[in-house]
């Protein structure tokens, strides 16, 4: 069997840095895995239309913004729900010092926010909300190729803001005294931040690999959930940059992982397609059956959806005062 090429981003709680930190695939499956690393979502789907990958790691409007330019991919499980947030420097009012997301956006007013690169899911949920509360002509945009360069321009004083993943918030918590500006659930409820992508070939000529990374990719969907004190630690191995206590608190920014296709992410997925239209980032609509493929985690992961299940958050909140 040829190598399965996947490619993966930087974002901590990916399963990505499970499945790489441990020998799930090299024992229990036949798939020889070859990763690459991506700074983007964008840059991601380039590779795709080159025929340079089979799966992928990304977040779901990249991926419908290919998929509108005719790129056979699609959908197969989800991973994490609310992965985008905005942070600032502490100067600025969180959210709970505000009356309300506009109140707290309107700081902004003649400044400038970070965010990853045109078209990724952070690019367009800031942008989305801009929009919603008419401030797009008065807040300024910047993107990124690489997360890391957000810091460094907030450190300068190049932007007052970003807008990324979890891993964003914490670092700039860490290295700045940034504050969360705005949580997950306010930047777009139920939102898309990663789902697992295939080629449509792969789809069709190799279903038993698929299922078979889907599976482990479920398992270590619940281990980030049910032991994620384990799950960090093994991620930090992977990631070697960073450590356990810095994958864990990524995991409580936004604790909502499950690899299920639920309703909520399904319906917060297509909600894109106004927006993406509008904005000229998608040049039709796009319905379910052009995003996803169910069949392979309906067989997987038959049971209800657990990014929001009460015990197992309660598990990790546990699991992680006691780290």
């Amino acid at each position: 069997m040829k190598p399965v090429r996947i490619g993966y981003l930087s974002t901590a709680y990916h399963t990505s840095f499970i499945l790489m930190g441990t020998d799930w695939i090299k024992k229990r499956t036949k798939i020889e895995a070859k990763w690459r690393l991506f700074p983007t979502g964008p840059e991601m789907i380039k590779a795709f239309t080159k025929g340079q990958l089979e799966i992928g790691y990304i977040g779901l409007p990249p991926a419908m913004i290919g998929i509108d330019k005719g790129l056979s991919i699609r959908c197969l499980a989800g991973g994490h729900m609310e992965g985008t947030v905005f942070t600032a420097k502490k100067t600025f009012k969180a959210m709970n010092e505000s009356r309300d997301a506009k109140e707290t956006l309107s700081q902004f007013r003649g400044k400038t926010i970070g965010t990853p690169s045109k078209g990724s899911i952070h690019d367009v949920i800031i942008h989305n909300l801009l929009y919603e509360y008419k401030l797009q002509r008065d807040i300024a945009i910047k993107n990124f190729s690489w997360a890391d360069q957000i810091i460094e321009a907030m450190q300068d004083s190049e932007v007052e803001g970003g807008v990324g993943t979890p891993a964003l918030a914490v670092l700039a918590s860490r290295l700045l005294g940034a504050k969360l500006i705005l949580p997950p659930h306010k930047m777009w409820p139920h939102n898309p931040s990663y789902g697992i992508v295939a080629t449509n070939e792969m789809i069709r000529d190799s279903p038993n690999v698929l299922e078979d990374f889907l599976t482990l990719h479920e398992e270590a969907c619940n281990l980030i959930r049910r032991q994620p004190q384990k799950a960090a630690e093994i991620a930090a191995k992977t990631l070697v940059m960073v450590d356990k206590d810095f994958v864990l608190e990524v995991y409580g920014v936004s604790p909502k992982y499950c690899a299920s296709l639920s309703k909520e992410y399904i319906n917060s997925t297509l909600a894109f397609v106004p927006f993406l239209k509008k904005a000229g980032y998608i040049s039709r609509s796009l319905n379910a059956n052009d995003v996803f493929d169910m069949g392979f985690i309906d067989k997987i992961h038959p049971e209800e959806p657990h990014y929001e299940e009460p015990e197992m958050l309660k598990s990790f909140s546990l699991q992680q005062q006691e780290a």
